[in-house]
């Protein structure tokens, strides 16, 4: 089956149920004809941008992520990726770490994504941070972040 279908069954299927595993996604499609492996199921949740967020049955289920610019270009990412070292929160706060002199960069990147969860950014040499509304949406923004880092 084409890819597009089966990437419209992966959205159908985190909004149907709780998946928390990407095995349990892997096992799902596999049911409904897609015979994939865990490791397309894996490129097909970052190409999605799935996300996991806290679940009613479960702790963690994927879901959609529509918080940034759908046209955020890749070399925009690719850039965060390259200057960017370490992601860590403190309640609302997020810190992020950069090569030195690059804090600025890493800044103009969350910038032009257009996070609808940060309210700021301050830049100093080698740190970002980064503001959100609440606890919640910053463990959601690091969460993504450290994604794009972990990315091929």
């Amino acid at each position: 089956m084409k890819k597009k279908s089966r990437l419209d069954a992966i959205k159908d299927i985190i909004v149907t149920y709780e998946i928390d595993k990407q095995e349990e996604l892997t096992a799902k499609l596999n049911e409904l004809g897609y015979k994939v492996s865990q490791a397309t199921v894996s490129r097909d949740i970052k190409q999605l941008g799935l996300i996991k967020t806290e679940g009613a049955l479960k702790k963690f289920k994927y879901a959609e992520y529509k918080g940034f610019k759908a046209d955020s270009s890749e070399k925009i990412i690719s850039l965060f990726k390259q200057v960017s070292i370490s992601i860590v929160n403190a309640n609302n706060l997020i810190i992020i770490k950069t090569l030195s002199g690059n804090a600025g960069t890493a800044g103009m990147a969350i910038d032009e994504m257009n996070f609808a969860e940060v309210l700021g950014t301050i830049a100093g040499d080698d740190t970002l941070l980064l503001v959100t509304r609440s606890n919640a949406e910053a463990e959601t923004l690091v969460n993504i972040l450290r994604n794009f880092l972990n990315a091929n």
